[in-house]
């Protein structure tokens, strides 16, 4: 399968998530997006169209202690740190948005650290 083909399915999949899973401002929506090297995280409400919190791999406070950003080791760092972020802003309860990736890996990773956290998805 190449690689357009499979980055079309991925948008595809997301479309059809995206018509349930909506980010209100009592519960927003907790949206990940998966390169082969990093990660990144959002949290929005789509009610105000606003982007409430964000983070990634690439930011200076996991480069420090993370080398590589796409593991699942990486996934579970930023997983506690979006929620440790989010707590302090008032934002307990989410909607996990998966972007159409499967809920395998550093997309489950990610999910789990954040419930530790503090976040319930």
């Amino acid at each position: 399968m190449t690689t357009a083909a499979r980055t079309l399915g991925r948008a595809k999949r997301h479309r059809r998530i995206r018509k349930r899973v909506v980010g209100m401002p009592q519960r927003p929506r907790l949206a990940v997006f998966r390169s082969h090297k990093h990660l990144y995280v959002q949290v929005i409400n789509d009610f105000n169209q606003t982007t409430l919190l964000s983070g990634s791999t690439t930011s200076a406070a996991l480069r420090k202690d993370l080398p590589r950003g796409g593991n699942v080791k990486a996934a579970e760092h930023l997983g506690k740190l979006i929620a440790q972020e989010a707590v302090k802003r008032g934002i307990t309860r989410v909607v996990f948005d998966r972007g159409g990736y499967r809920y395998h890996g550093r997309v489950k990773a990610l999910a789990e650290a954040a419930r530790q956290g503090g976040l319930e998805l």
